[in-house]
């Protein structure tokens, strides 16, 4: 384990999502008190993924707390894991989060543990056994550590006071606002998943509080978002693959990106642009977290935007079929179109949606829209880089369907959101710490803030520390 720099100086570690997108990690030291910020799967390329299975750099058993921006994996996955390693502190997240937490950390859980015992029977893992990088059961046992802090309210956590700000990318999606209260005090701002002021359902984010140091995401560090023009794509290749009696497929992020397509949807049949065609939700992560959505909208959250009625249910469509069990799943393949089938995971790299991808891909009428981020490594990136065949669940699977990109669907600031929110700033930090992006788009967005906004930026390496005074 590499030494701190100085006992007395804070000092900050990037112990993932830093060249990547994938991993979040983030660990303060202040004295002799270590908190985590986030707690995330790499995924994405085998290398990454790799390593999820190597021991952190730092004792689990030192960690205070861990602060949790929001609920997606690649920011609250390997908290399982840290669990049943030995961290004994509190998991402090807003109510929100730890409500998607209960549904999502499970069912990665199961996901692995399933994926695990299927590549054991088909005989297609190098591992003998192959094994879950960890159990439903250690997920189930790592939601009793959280404590839940309201937005907006300060949390004392030894040297430092926290605070959670809305974030608008998820529900419960938050900026974590940490003081430092030593002899010179110091303010820093972790962003998580910055939101975008457009979302569909949720308020747009807050502004940014003082901070002398943030530490910002750049997923879309590289690219400006194109709404009207996505929008339109997806209709115009919905029509076209109905016409062609065919399927549509749409691999989706199971909080927020389903929500939001089952709006769109809805709004595209009530205006009469696309025909009342059955739609499934193949997903039970899916579904549990559109029932979180559903309560929170009804209950009037003030994370909900304001033109949304919450005397009605938001997701009402006469079109939607919920798929709950494995053989309702398995029966949609033998199902032809037209159909729509939203099915996890987003990035095809799990789940359910392999099958419908294994069973679809081949046939030339059928369409898989991929609306969303596509990291490095996964099946959605190779889709989208027109590979001609992908492996998944052992087999070469050929790719004769189309393939389409639909990035306007992101709940991901683009590069000029991204500066527009930090040009809200009414103190200029003394530095910005660009993480959570491939190295072009960091890179991209690091220059951006250089010569915009006149900031210091830098893009840190894995693993690497600095001092924070």
């Amino acid at each position: 384990m590499e030494s701190i720099v100085s006992a007395a100086a804070p000092i900050l570690r990037f112990l993932g999502a830093a060249g990547t997108v994938t991993g979040s990690k983030f660990l303060l030291t202040v004295g002799g008190h270590r908190v985590l910020v986030d707690c995330g799967l790499f995924q994405g390329l085998k290398q990454l993924r790799l390593m999820n299975w190597q021991p952190l750099p730092v004792d689990v058993h030192e960690v205070d707390a861990v602060l949790l921006t929001h609920a997606h994996l690649d920011h609250s996955g390997y908290l399982p894991a840290l669990v049943r390693d030995g961290f004994r502190g509190k998991v402090i997240s807003t109510p929100g989060t730890q409500s998607l937490c209960r549904v999502l950390l499970p069912d990665s859980g199961h996901l692995q543990e399933e994926e695990a015992s299927y590549a054991n029977e088909k005989g297609y893992s190098k591992h003998s056994p192959a094994l879950p990088l960890y159990t439903e059961k250690d997920a189930w046992n790592s939601l009793d550590s959280f404590s839940p802090a309201e937005f907006d309210t300060r949390v004392e956590l030894g040297p430092i006071t926290v605070q959670f700000l809305h974030a608008g990318h998820i529900l419960g999606a938050s900026l974590i606002s940490v003081e430092i209260n030593s002899a010179r005090r110091t303010r820093m701002l972790f962003t998580g998943d910055l939101g975008r002021p457009t979302h569909a359902i949720l308020r747009a984010p807050a502004p940014p509080p003082p901070a002398d140091v943030i530490v910002i995401e750049s997923t879309y560090g590289d690219r400006i978002h194109d709404d009207a023009a996505s929008l339109q794509r997806f209709e115009t290749e919905i029509l076209k693959t109905f016409e062609r009696r065919g399927v549509v497929i749409i691999p989706s992020f199971a909080v927020d990106r389903t929500e939001v397509i089952l709006h769109e949807l809805a709004r595209l049949r009530d205006a009469g642009r696309i025909p009342r065609t059955p739609t499934f939700v193949d997903s039970p992560m899916a579904l549990a977290a559109l029932r979180i959505y559903q309560e929170s909208i009804a209950r009037g959250s003030p994370e909900i935007r304001t033109d949304i009625a919450s005397t009605k249910n938001f997701f009402d469509d006469q079109d939607l079929t919920e798929i709950k069990t494995v053989q309702e799943s398995m029966r949609l393949n033998s199902m032809s179109g037209p159909m729509i089938i939203i099915s996890a995971s987003g990035m095809a790299s799990g789940g359910r949606v392999l099958h419908h991808l294994k069973r679809r891909l081949p046939n030339r009428r059928n369409t898989v829209i991929l609306v969303g981020y596509q990291a490095a490594g996964t099946r959605g990136r190779s889709l989208l880089d027109g590979a001609p065949m992908v492996k998944m669940l052992g087999d070469y699977v050929p790719v004769a369907a189309e393939i389409i990109d639909v990035p306007g669907f992101s709940s991901h600031a683009d590069q000029r959101e991204i500066l527009n929110w930090l040009k809200l700033a009414k103190v200029a930090p003394r530095i910005v710490y660009i993480v959570h992006g491939e190295p072009p788009a960091s890179e991209a967005l690091r220059e951006r803030i250089t010569h915009e906004l006149g900031w210091n930026a830098v893009v840190p390496r894995n693993l690497e520390q600095v001092r924070i005074s």
